[in-house]
């Protein structure tokens, strides 16, 4: 019945000029052929479809066919003889009917499908969409942008693939996806490079616009989150990292230098005068072009488009701001890349060679400013990169351990690059603004060991000795809220400043006082052992007291209701287990625990100041 239907109306249409065909016809055409497919007749449709006689029609309604028979395509995934029947006829439509048409109609197929069938759509159609376009003559540089515009937002929506297995198995079809965009872009890329060097019609200015918003698209989609593996298999290069090296590859062919292509960002200009590239600028090209600073400095692709003359500091200045745009990303894939940029460029460096000059350039810095005083006099410092900020983030709140201490070994690398006055700075700005006892503890840390070499030296002495170091060292000995401070919140902190003034003890004599220690041990004594002495005995006797309220409450049954909660700035943790009785008993005891070390170590210090500043007659006498 469907199959006559479809015939009558090709008969009464065979008889009228193409211009003479009315609306109703397209629809009933439309219908009739789609419910013969549905109804299996789909020899018939092609048989239809190949008759010559038909030609004008197919020409002008057909392009209606073209869902009905990728929807007859996708529904026959067992049976090959009528996939094959499927195709014959999306060919032939591609080669009969008017593009314009024929393209808005392939176009809102791509954007109709969903779920597990994009890519499988996708796939199906690139091939008929290039044809389609290469006949657009006058509107091919539209068309172009139009269908990599719908192209990429359907391919966003698939979840990239991160493991080697999850690469190999392609469950979603983003690696064959990205394969196949490959060879559907090139020739129109081919088509610009042809004419570059040359002066270029608006078409082909707009063609490589069109390029390359979809390159910058790439970057920041899959490419800014995709993980690279190594190797696959033996020669198998990971499909990915091949599809960012061909996106490279058309960026570097249709538009400038790859130098100027990366560091234009830094420099907040255009990589091209293009008006059709200031939304893209605008919107996502800082994240583009920080995936492609990642690309070519970490992945090595295009490297050897980079002059050799370039300085590791120019590298390091420009790739800071990608640095920033990868480390403030929550995604484990993305901050990892920051993490490997600013690794990668700062082991370019010799350690000491980065000049404290460079924590001042303004376009590295933030707005909020910390009141500092170097030397007599008072300055505000702005505070350091806020590529520092991002990466003491990853360091204290990141969930995953290895981007943890990968950003504790990317901090230490970056202390290490800077000469004696900027490593002075960044520890007084870190110290002022982390609000993190185990980074303070950290830094306090590397202050000890910068002072150790700095006595070991005769020369660059200045910044952690005398009136430097005691200017730094005020904002290490001492306690945030005096007395009140929570010593257990801030042992590691505490820890390091108790170990840090054990030190200077023993290694600056009196007479001596390189580091100025014992010019300013009244104000250390009153502004950090007497109150840390105080909060020791008020933190010792509330444990204590909270112990033996605990003992005593254990001879009652046990009772779940009578489980503590876990708590965390004054939030219950609804992931973590309530506590028993006995576990707060057992972290009560780890922290009075902590103070009883915190108070050994104090005695320690204050035995080693009392037998440096006895007077010589006390101290002989003591001896015999």
């Amino acid at each position: 019945m469907a199959v006559e239907e479809l015939q009558s109306i090709i008969k009464r249409c065979q008889i009228l000029e193409e211009e003479d065909f009315k609306e109703e016809d397209f629809g009933l055409f439309q219908l009739a052929g789609q419910k013969c497919l549905e109804e299996g007749h789909i020899a018939q449709v092609l048989d239809i479809l190949e008759n010559e006689k038909n030609k004008v029609i197919i020409r002008s309604m057909g392009w209606n066919l073209v869902g009905p028979v990728v929807r007859c395509f996708l529904c026959h995934k067992e049976e090959a003889d009528k996939r094959e029947k499927c195709l014959k006829m999306l060919d032939l439509l591609v080669k009969l009917c008017h593009p314009k048409e024929l393209l808005l109609g392939l176009l809102e197929l791509i954007e109709e499908a969903s779920g597990s069938q994009i890519s499988e759509v996708l796939l199906l159609l690139l091939d008929p969409l290039q044809t389609v376009i290469h006949k657009l003559h006058s509107k091919k540089a539209h068309s172009v942008g139009l269908t990599l515009s719908t192209l990429w937002s359907q391919l966003s929506l698939l979840p990239v693939p991160y493991t080697k297995e999850q690469i190999q198995k392609d469950q979603h079809g983003l690696v064959r996806c990205c394969k196949a965009l490959v060879p559907f872009t090139r020739p129109f890329v081919e088509e610009v490079v042809k004419n570059k060097g040359h002066s270029l019609e608006n078409s082909q200015e707009e063609l490589k616009a069109e390029l390359l918003k979809f390159c910058f698209k790439s970057l920041k989609y899959p490419l800014l989150t995709a993980q690279f593996i190594e190797v696959l298999e033996e020669n198998e290069e990971d499909p990915l990292k091949s599809f960012a090296s061909e996106i490279v590859g058309f960026i570097l062919a249709i538009g400038d230098s790859l130098p100027k292509v990366i560091f234009q960002h830094g420099r907040r200009e255009k990589c091209w005068d293009s008006p059709d590239l200031e939304e893209e600028e605008g919107s996502q090209l800082a994240e583009s072009m920080a995936s492609l600073a990642y690309l070519v400095f970490v992945q090595r692709i295009s490297i050897d488009q980079f002059p050799l003359v370039l300085s590791p500091l120019y590298l390091l200045q420009y790739n800071m701001e990608h640095i920033e745009v990868l480390l403030k990303r929550a995604e484990e894939s993305v901050s990892s890349k920051g993490l490997d940029l600013l690794e990668n460029s700062l082991l370019r460096m010799e350690d000491g060679s980065l000049l404290h000059h460079y924590l001042e350039i303004r376009s590295f810095l933030t707005v909020p400013q910390v009141k500092d005083k170097v030397g007599s006099n008072g300055r505000w410092r702005p505070f350091p990169h806020p590529q520092l900020q991002k990466l003491v983030k990853v360091m204290t709140f990141c969930p995953i351990e290895t981007l943890r201490k990968k950003g504790l070994k990317v901090l230490q690398l970056y202390i290490d690059k800077l000469d004696s006055q900027g490593k002075n700075i960044l520890f007084r700005c870190l110290l002022k603004t982390s609000n993190h006892a185990g980074v303070e503890g950290y830094v306090i840390q590397n202050i000890k060991n910068q002072i150790d070499a700095s006595l070991k030296r005769a020369e660059d002495r200045k910044w952690f000795t005398g009136p430097q170091l005691i200017s730094l060292l005020d904002f290490v000995l001492t306690l945030p809220e005096g007395a009140e401070t929570d010593l257990l919140q801030n042992s590691d902190r505490i820890m390091a400043s108790l170990n840090l003034l054990r030190y200077l003890a023993i290694k600056d004599n009196e007479s001596d006082n390189h580091t100025g220690l014992w010019t300013e041990l009244k104000k250390i004594e009153t502004n950090f052992l007497k109150p840390l002495h105080t909060g020791l005995n008020m933190s010792k006797a509330h444990y204590e007291a909270e112990i033996k309220s605990k003992k005593e409450s254990r001879r009652e049954s046990y009772n779940p209701k009578n489980l503590c909660p876990v708590t965390v700035g004054g939030e219950k943790i609804p992931d973590v287990p309530n506590m028993t009785p006995e576990m707060q008993l057992q972290v009560l005891h780890s922290a009075l625990f902590t103070f009883d070390l915190i108070e050994s170590v104090l005695a320690r210090v204050e035995e080693l100041i009392e037998l440096k500043t006895k007077p010589p007659s006390e101290e002989t006498a003591q001896l015999k």
